[in-house]
């Protein structure tokens, strides 16, 4: 398959036309050293880590840590996380989700009628902090403790509300206002703040110092743990200070499918991750890249082998310990090729699958001038997640449980101990033994898409990753037969795809089209790039 590279020029060093097809709210960022998250405060946290002379690795924690701080909707003291990283030649994973409580089980939530939406029993342990001291222990170079004190200066002395996160605040606090604790901590005066209002909460500036004087000990064997296994307990939940004692962090070996010239890495299951390398592997039969960007077969082709990469996932996607089908038989290259055979240029195929509803995370990318890059993403699920806040924390829990299945006999169903499927994946792509790109694209069953999305943009159609981010987005829906398409499709282009089946909503109602980061490197340093559907920032030296 022939892949297009960035143009070059001055004696060969790598560049890209500067020409921006899609309306914008954003302009690519070149410097040596690149962050990139979804809220500029946290970019700015990032940056000054790497001014400091920490690695990316550093920046990528302080920004992840400020996060749950500045953007409360989307993750939290009480989310999970999943990091890769390129360094000493190669990716590295890292999967930061927690486990089931061990009280839990089918018998569990079939005597209460099932899994609710929020509340406790839709709690798994919280990840993030372990995964955050887990990375700063490996790849680290400044004092965890530094790293935390963006987080805890605006948690204390407040700071100034984004505009997209205040719409999405003030929607879910209208939902969560009822959840234990979590008018207290985040709806001060009664309500959610406004845009530019300042917020503070000194729970969570305590909760922070507490984490960053412990290493993180305080949040599964301590005073922080108490209070969590003690809440649980008044609240009638299943998690107790031995589901939190028995937490850890796992360095995993990351999943990868070749797309002509360049490797997309994963997080192996629990993650969805392989439904992006799925359809990749299905498109490497293809050809893509020689329809037309935007085009009606290029956007058709796309959906297609995305719609099998989902079928397979939600079938065989589980905790390993559950898993029946290995990874190496999914991504069997014959069996790829089988699959891309099945898919008709002419008519769009229907699959009985579904994909579970909502979403809320937040993804960050950061890349130093030493070559070593982060790409790193936390949840709390749902937005806020459970709903639950631990009084006097600050610490808003997700609802990961939401991940399992209560089918019997479905690999991916309720066993205590157990990581549920989880949504939220990072990924690096590669060329040879060279890191290509730190991207992610946050939104629940957007993500594989997105990721398809942006690999298909920046190496089969040699876009920059911003005008990649900026370009109107397809998903493949609920149902795996309605697709979403935003605004900014040509009309016969839309057209084109009802004619072959395509059940097609344009900008459905309710419907995110995600949150893009990305960077890449280039001959003398980085390009990176922020989706202006959030309120984040790229930015560098």
């Amino acid at each position: 398959m022939p892949l297009l590279s960035p143009s070059t020029s001055n004696g060969g060093s790598m560049s890209y036309p500067e020409d921006f097809p899609y309306p914008s709210q954003r302009m690519p960022v070149y410097a040596g050293n690149v962050v990139a998250t979804s809220q500029p405060l946290a970019t700015q946290a990032g940056l000054d880590m790497l001014r400091r002379g920490g690695t990316a690795a550093d920046a990528a924690l302080a920004m992840a840590i400020t996060l749950t701080v500045v953007e409360p909707t989307s993750n939290g003291l009480g989310s999970d996380a999943f990091a890769l990283i390129w360094a000493d030649g190669h990716v590295h994973g890292l999967n930061g989700s927690g486990r089931a409580p061990a009280g839990w089980s089918m018998d569990y939530f079939a005597q209460r009628g099932g899994m609710p939406d929020r509340g406790w029993d839709t709690v798994t342990v919280p990840g993030a902090v372990q995964a955050w001291i887990e990375l700063s222990r490996r790849f680290g170079r400044l004092p965890f403790e530094q790293l935390c004190e963006a987080a805890i200066r605006y948690a204390r002395e407040g700071f100034l509300v984004s505009p997209i996160t205040a719409a999405s605040w003030a929607k879910q606090a209208l939902d969560l206002k009822q959840q234990p604790g979590f008018a207290d901590a985040f709806m001060p005066n009664g309500r959610a703040p406004a845009a530019g209002e300042l917020f503070r909460c000194e729970a969570q500036a305590r909760t922070l110092e507490l984490i960053a004087a412990t290493g993180g000990e305080a949040f599964y064997r301590g005073e922080l743990a108490e209070k969590l296994a003690a809440h649980s307990e008044a609240c009638g939940g299943a998690m107790r200070l031995a589901d939190l004692d028995g937490h850890r962090s796992d360095w995993v070996e990351p999943i990868a499918q070749d797309y002509g010239e360049v490797r997309l890495h994963e997080i192996p299951p629990n993650g969805q991750g392989i439904v992006a390398l799925i359809a990749l592997g299905v498109l490497e039969h293809l050809d893509l890249a020689r329809y037309p960007v935007d085009s009606v077969d290029s956007v058709h082709l796309q959906i297609e082998a995305v719609k099998i990469g989902f079928t397979e996932a939600m079938r065989h996607v589980a905790d390993p310990a559950g898993m029946e089908v290995s990874i190496n038989d999914m991504l069997d290259t014959d069996l790829l090729a089988a699959r891309a055979a099945e898919i008709s240029m002419d008519s769009a195929r229907r699959y009985q699958t579904r994909l579970a509803p909502q979403g809320g995370t937040v993804y960050l990318s950061a890349a130093d001038q030493s070559g070593m890059m982060v790409s790193m993403i936390q949840s709390n699920f749902w937005g806020y997640g459970s709903g639950v806040v631990v009084p006097g924390t600050g610490i808003s829990l997700q609802n990961r449980g939401k991940g399992f299945t209560l089918q019997e006999g479905h690999p991916n169903r309720v066993v205590g101990g157990r990581r549920p499927f989880h949504t939220i994946i990072p990924a690096i792509a590669t060329r040879g033994d060279r890191p290509e790109m730190s991207f992610g694209v946050m939104g629940q069953h957007m993500q594989p898409q997105g990721h398809v999305q942006m690999m298909t943009r920046v190496f089969d159609y040699g876009q920059n990753p911003q005008t990649a981010s900026d370009a109107p987005r397809w998903q493949v829906l609920d149902d795996l037969f309605q697709i979403g398409l935003e605004s900014g499709f040509d009309p016969e282009v839309i057209d084109g795809l009802q004619r072959r089946g395509h059940l097609i909503i344009v900008d459905p109602v309710d419907t995110g089209f995600g949150g893009a980061q990305l960077i890449r490197r280039l001959d003398h340093g980085y390009v990176g790039a922020s989706d202006h559907r959030k309120d984040g920032q790229a930015a560098g030296y």
